[in-house]
């Protein structure tokens, strides 16, 4: 689809175009954003907020530090593996304004995870979280890390409640295990030591590295997407045009539950808001609903971020239902499909659309997004400013309206490539900028388009193309279900037969007849699963998305030992 055909598709008041040069780096943007908004709050954490202003300063310590008592260089890559603290943007951004690149590092990894990427990554500090130390112990020696720089989850609260909390999460529950790593630094003392120090401006170009942001490894071992300064600000630019109508200035505050070392939540959070001189209300641990809701009961919400499977399980928690919503007016859902039903039923508890987009990490994230003016459910909207899409049949032909094929989306977003991984990226960009998504979809005659599903993830019985998408969507509508997944198995007669995943209700009780008579009402009959399992909960990504991959993999594996 051509530049004409997208322009119409725009609601008036709309850009559709972004000028992605209007900064030259991101420290021009966030020296902007934390003059002008100085002290409006910037992020809200534990029952503490950091003005615009205290984050530039803290994060200029950071840089002081870094360019005073370190051997790192602009261009070196450091290594971040933070939960949602205060702490994260104040390294993050430290690290940036000091020409570092960031190396986004999950909490969760395991060691081989975390040897892996600090190796590839060629990382040569990291700023660990003390929960993670003793990983970091095991690993650190095999890798090029020179400089580690721990923190506690409390170190940026007053002294008395910092230490009262540390000392209890360390020795009452006790899930900070013992660690020693030669010669590491604390995060508060450093910061000390940068704040004597007088921070050195670096003025990177806009095509230099400002992140590498590592895919998840579903699919492989993990790649490191190449991110710009020039790729964030577009995606921040087109995040912003897309809500600017319905969002005032420094006037906000938006949940952010979704981890900030995710590029859905980096971007939105970290990037369009400090834009717009709003606040984040950063939620350590989303697993914990009843602390969320503590959280969310004693700050006022004007945005929320999540994705599925948070929104469900909120709605079901009578806690959360009795919340006042009368000032939420945007809510933003990514990183897997949103269903129907739950988007509905968000709608009835807290009287907010979800205006679903679609992203990759390849592509900064945000691809596509529904205009809040306008909402289709069931779609992910139209591409952002300055972006197009088209899908493709499997030998590179353009497919037109509504034939289902491989998205593909060209933009100032999309990524430099992926890090020393010349082939794999050859493998998905091509030379004039398009991006395979590796996601099947529909562009609709509206030019909003519609996810069928992810092409590995597709199902295909009898020589049937069945959408797993599909099937849990339909599930989803049935009382009791929670969450659900569905996978192919392999079959003698059918080559492939279909098996779901679900996760119960709670208080609520559900039966393989009860799920078979609903599938057989809404399916077609190739379409209804084979097999039936009820679960106590399914494998989820770091952001709640579920992993059909381990499920598929977990029953090949227990084929593979029955034939044994």
């Amino acid at each position: 689809m051509n530049e004409d055909f997208w322009k119409d598709k725009y609601p008036e008041g709309i850009p559709t175009e972004i000028d992605p040069d209007q900064y030259p780096n991101i420290q021009a943007v966030l020296k902007e954003s934390c003059q002008r908004f100085a002290d409006k709050p910037a992020f809200t954490n534990l029952g503490k907020t950091l003005t615009y202003g205290e984050l530039y300063r803290m994060s200029g310590d950071f840089t002081a530090w870094i360019q005073n008592y370190t051997d790192l260089q602009p261009g070196d890559r450091i290594a971040i593996q933070l939960p949602n603290l205060l702490q994260y943007p104040v390294v993050v951004f430290g690290a940036i304004r000091a020409g570092l690149v960031i190396v986004n590092t999950n909490p969760l990894y395991t060691k081989r995870e975390m040897e892996h990427q600090f190796n590839d990554s060629g990382a040569k500090a990291l700023v660990c979280f003390a929960n993670m130390g003793h990983l970091a112990e095991a690993v650190v020696p095999k890798t090029g890390i020179k400089t580690v720089i721990i923190t506690q989850v409390a170190d940026f609260l007053p002294p008395l409640k910092r230490v009262m909390i540390n000392s209890f999460i360390k020795y009452i529950r006790k899930i900070v295990p013992a660690f020693h790593i030669p010669n590491a630094l604390k995060l508060n003392d450093i910061l000390v030591l940068g704040s004597h120090k007088a921070a050195r401006n670096v003025s990177p170009d806009g095509n230099d590295l400002a992140i590498l942001q590592y895919t998840g490894g579903t699919t492989g071992i993990a790649k490191g997407a190449m991110l710009t300064h020039r790729n964030l600000i577009a995606n921040m630019l087109q995040a912003k045009s897309m809500m600017a109508s319905n969002l005032g200035r420094g006037t906000e505050t938006i949940v952010a539950p979704l981890p900030l070392y995710h590029i859905y939540a980096f971007t939105f959070h970290c990037m369009a808001m400090m834009m717009t001189g709003n606040n984040n209300l950063l939620i350590t641990n989303p697993r914990d609903l009843p602390s969320m809701i503590k959280d969310l009961k004693k700050n006022s919400f004007s945005g929320f971020v999540g994705l599925n499977t948070l929104f469900s399980a909120l709605c079901s928690n009578a806690d959360f239902r009795s919340l006042d919503f009368s000032k939420l007016k945007m809510t933003i859902s990514g990183g897997m499909a949103l269903q129907v039903a739950t988007a509905e039923r968000w709608t009835q508890v807290t009287g907010s659309q979800i205006c679903e987009g679609f992203g990759m990490t390849e592509t900064s994230p945000i691809a596509t997004v529904n205009p809040i003016q306008n909402i289709q459910l069931g779609t992910i909207g139209i591409p952002v400013a300055s972006t197009l899409c088209k899908v493709i049949d499997d030998d590179g032909n353009e497919l037109g309206l509504g034939q289902p094929g491989e998205l593909c989306i060209k933009g100032p977003q999309v990524m430099k490539g992926y890090w020393n991984q010349e082939e794999a990226t050859k493998s998905v960009l091509d030379e004039e900028g398009w991006l395979r998504s590796g996601d099947i979809a529909v562009i609709q005659e509206n030019g909003y388009i519609r996810i069928v599903d992810r092409k590995k993830d597709m199902i295909l019985v009898s020589g049937f193309n069945v959408f797993p998408n599909e099937i849990e969507d339909v599930l989803a509508t049935l009382p009791g279900v929670l969450q659900s997944a569905a996978i192919g198995i392999p079959d003698e007669k059918s080559g492939e037969a279909i098996k779901v995943f679900i996760v119960v209700r709670p208080g609520e009780s559900l039966t393989k007849e009860q799920v078979t008579k609903h599938m057989r009402s809404n399916l077609t009959s190739y379409k209804v699963a084979r097999q039936i399992e009820f679960r106590d909960e399914l494998p989820t990504t770091n952001v709640g998305k579920i992993l059909r991959r381990e499920l598929r993999d977990a029953e090949l594996k227990k084929i593979a030992g029955t034939a044994d």
